[in-house]
């Protein structure tokens, strides 16, 4: 009995030193140097990925107007009607040779009967029957050209209609009510719903930027409280004035300006540097401390410098630190 009651107290007394080495685990990190992207700031601006020019198909003048900068518009929404006076004067000279052809059409059926009748009877020649007919079909191929001639008259005015070419929103529209339009002027801008981040960078990071590479927003950019992440989508191989053009996605820059100006942080190159949880620093009268295990169980406190926020190696909520501490330090949570 007395054996059974010192083994279950040697076990016990196992299981505690597991449970407090296991909770001192917790409460203690090891310093070490892990590799960064060195953060670059740089100026994005939001743009969307297409901006698509509403154009007008026929020349005159500009009579309706339906949208202004701002407007929210759908694909195949009516924003500005043209009219042109050359093509009502047009239609109104068809409809006159139409009720013409009309009339000769009607003139020709008439004759044809009454040459029918006369043939039958013996008192024309089938030749002059035939004449007749033969005028009868071309008075009516008349009408029916004249007739088609009108419905592509009509088709030309219904393309005065401009409709916008994509949902989105109208980012200008550079003319007014009365204004004379040429065939394929731009009536308006539309860009397309769809906007990224345009990252415009010295050509020397060229070779650090990769599709899928992350992009930190600072939050007051945004107007929030914590930082966002955005991801690289196109990298564009052509350097423009010393410069390469890449797109990045984040979310909810929908009602964003286009063209507005965002400060980002792209990786460059990389560095070795110390990265400590932040939930390990205490802030006293301006300076950062943290708690360092000496050997043995001695504490001691250390002043550091902090750096900026940095996620890295798995570390959540993790801040680089500048100066203070060396790989292998073993940090106490306060």
């Amino acid at each position: 009995m007395t054996r059974r009651l010192l083994s279950a107290a040697i076990a016990a007394s196992f299981l505690a030193i597991a449970a407090n080495q296991a909770a001192r685990g917790q409460d203690e990190f090891v310093v070490r140097a892990v590799e960064v992207a060195d953060p670059k700031a740089v100026f994005a601006t939001v743009e969307s990925v297409n901006v698509v020019p509403a154009r007008a198909r026929i020349g005159g003048i500009l009579v309706e107007l339906e949208v202004d900068e701002g407007d929210r518009v759908e694909a195949g929404q009516e924003i500005a009607l043209v009219a042109s006076q050359s093509l009502a004067l047009q239609i109104e000279a068809i409809n006159a040779r139409i009720e013409a052809a009309q009339a000769r059409d009607a003139q020709a059926q008439i004759d044809l009967q009454r040459a029918e009748e006369l043939v039958g009877r013996g008192v024309m020649p089938r030749a002059r029957l035939d004449e007749t007919r033969t005028a009868a079909s071309v008075a009516r191929r008349e009408l029916d050209a004249a007739r088609a001639e009108r419905g592509v008259l009509g088709e030309t005015v219904s393309e005065g209609a401009v409709a916008a070419p994509t949902a989105g929103r109208v980012l200008a529209a550079p003319v007014t009510i009365g204004s004379v339009l040429l065939p394929g002027e731009m009536v308006a801008s539309v860009a397309s719903e769809n906007y990224v981040l345009r990252l415009r960078l010295p050509e020397r990071h060229a070779r650090f930027l990769s599709v899928g590479a992350e992009v930190r927003v600072d939050a007051p950019e945004l107007g929030g409280e914590a930082a966002a992440v955005a991801r690289i989508s196109q990298v564009y191989p052509q350097i423009q004035d010393g410069r390469v053009i890449a797109d990045a996605e984040l979310e909810g820059l929908g009602d964003f300006f286009v063209g507005e100006r965002v400060r980002v942080w792209v990786g460059t190159e990389l560095r070795n540097a110390i990265i400590a949880p932040a939930d390990f620093l205490e802030t006293r009268y301006g300076v950062d401390f943290v708690r360092v295990r000496a050997d043995g169980d001695s504490i001691h406190e250390v002043a550091v410098q902090r750096g900026r926020p940095t996620i890295a190696d798995g570390v959540e909520n993790g801040v680089e630190i500048l100066s203070g501490l060396a790989p292998g330090d073993v940090l106490v949570a306060p």
